[in-house]
C-alpha cells in the first residue's frame, strides 16, 4: 500500500500569527524608540524606564483596541454579506445555482461537470459553497476580533518587555547602545521566526524586520538629541 500523501500548509496560520508579529514587532520597535529616544535627551534611568513602562501600557491597549475593531469590522462585513447571500439562496435558488456554475466554468471546469458539482455542493450546504466559491470567506480566514485583540496586546506587552528589561540592567553609560544592539537582535530573531512558521525566505524576513526596527530606533534617538536638554 502506497504511503500517503501529506501536504503541511501554514495558511491556518495566517490570522494568529500575523497578530503576534505585528504585536511583537510593535513592542519591540516601540517601546525600544521611547527608550532611545527620551535617553538621548539625557533624562535619567528612573524617568526612561518610567516612559518605558508607560509605553508598554498603552501600547498593548492601544494594539488590542486597533485589532478589535478592525477585525471586528471584517466579521461585520463577511456576517452581512453571508445574510445576503442566504436571503438570496431562500428567494432565487436557481440563479444561485447558475451562478455558482458559472465561477467552476471560468476556473476551467467543463459545463457539464460544473452542473453537476454545484447541484451537490449546494445540496449538501448551499450558504458554505457560495460563501467559499463566490465570496471567498472560509473558516480558515475568517476573522476572529477577540483571539486577534488578545494575542496583539500579549504580544506587544511580551515584545516591549525586552527593551526595558535591557534599559534595567545595563550600565547607564551603556544604556543607549546596549538596548540599541539587544532590541535588533530581538527583532532579528523574531523576524526569523515569522518567516520560518510561515514558510517564507528567513532571511529576507529577518533582514526587512530588522531595517525598519532600526530606521525606527535611529530617528527616534536622533529627535531626542537634537531636542533633549542636560538637567
Amino acid at each position: 500500500m502506497p504511503p500517503r500523501h501529506r501536504e503541511r500548509h501554514r495558511t491556518d496560520r495566517i490570522g494568529w500569527l500575523r497578530a503576534a508579529v505585528l504585536g511583537a514587532n510593535d513592542g519591540i520597535v516601540s517601546t525600544a524608540s521611547l527608550v532611545l529616544g527620551v535617553a538621548a535627551a539625557h533624562a535619567a534611568r528612573g524617568d526612561v524606564l518610567v516612559a518605558g513602562v508607560a509605553g508598554l501600557v498603552a501600547g498593548a491597549m492601544s494594539m488590542a483596541a486597533g485589532e478589535y475593531v478592525s477585525v471586528q469590522s471584517q466579521a461585520d462585513s463577511e456576517q452581512a454579506a453571508l445574510n445576503l447571500e442566504r436571503t438570496e439562496l431562500e428567494t432565487d435558488s436557481v440563479g444561485e445555482h447558475k451562478e455558482l456554475t458559472a465561477i467552476y466554468v471560468a476556473r476551467g471546469v467543463a459545463p457539464a461537470l460544473a452542473t453537476q458539482v454545484a447541484s451537490q455542493l449546494m445540496t449538501h450546504d448551499a450558504l458554505g459553497a457560495h460563501a467559499r466559491d463566490e465570496l471567498g470567506i472560509s473558516a480558515t480566514f475568517s476573522a476572529r476580533p477577540i483571539q486577534a485583540a488578545l494575542i496583539s496586546a500579549a504580544s506587544f506587552a511580551v515584545g516591549a518587555a525586552l527593551p526595558l528589561l535591557a534599559t534595567a540592567l545595563a550600565p547607564e553609560v551603556m544604556l543607549i547602545p546596549l538596548v540599541a544592539a539587544s532590541s535588533l537582535v530581538c527583532l532579528a530573531a523574531l523576524g526569523g521566526l515569522a518567516a520560518r512558521t510561515g514558510g517564507a525566505p528567513v532571511w529576507a524576513g529577518t533582514l526587512r524586520v530588522t531595517f525598519w526596527g532600526a530606521l525606527a530606533m535611529g530617528l527616534t534617538a536622533g529627535v531626542g538629541a537634537l531636542f533633549g536638554t542636560v538637567v
